[in-house]
């Protein structure tokens, strides 16, 4: 027997992601603090370490947004590494394969956090709306 239950009153089953510009300004704040931190910790020069921590910093934004957040959070950290990570400071730069490169993997990295949320989310959401917690099956 199907039990029907109303899933629009009460508890969402799948939590909504946060709002696009919330996301964008903890990317461009969260991209200022790592860069400047990493700048006064002896890290100027020294990409490779920005690059790293901006790549984690767009992945755990990525575990709340929407993808289409992710390709400007990608741009927000990308100009706070090629503008303030790499020398001379202030003056952005374009260097074909390497900026693309690190675009790409900022990019990869907002876009793996927010499918991996998205995963688990849906994972999570189909527990709590199965009756008892059963799967379907076979029947035994």
């Amino acid at each position: 027997m199907i039990e029907w239950r109303r899933l629009s009153t009460g508890i969402r089953p799948v939590p909504d992601p946060v709002a696009t510009p919330v996301i964008w300004g903890g990317a461009f704040l969260g991209a200022l603090v790592l860069v400047v931190t990493l700048n006064f910790l002896g890290g100027h020069g020294r990409p490779m370490f920005a690059l790293i921590g901006l790549s984690l910093l767009a992945a755990l934004l990525g575990l709340c947004a929407r993808f289409v957040a992710a390709p400007g959070t990608a741009a927000l950290c990308w100009l706070f590494l090629n503008g303030f990570a790499i020398p001379p400071a202030g003056r952005l730069s374009w260097a074909g394969d390497r900026d693309t490169g690190w675009l790409a993997c900022l990019l990869a990295a907002a876009v793996a956090g927010t499918a991996l949320a998205r995963i688990v989310n849906a994972r999570a959401g189909y527990r709590r709306i199965s009756p008892l917690g059963r799967r379907p099956g076979p029947p035994e």
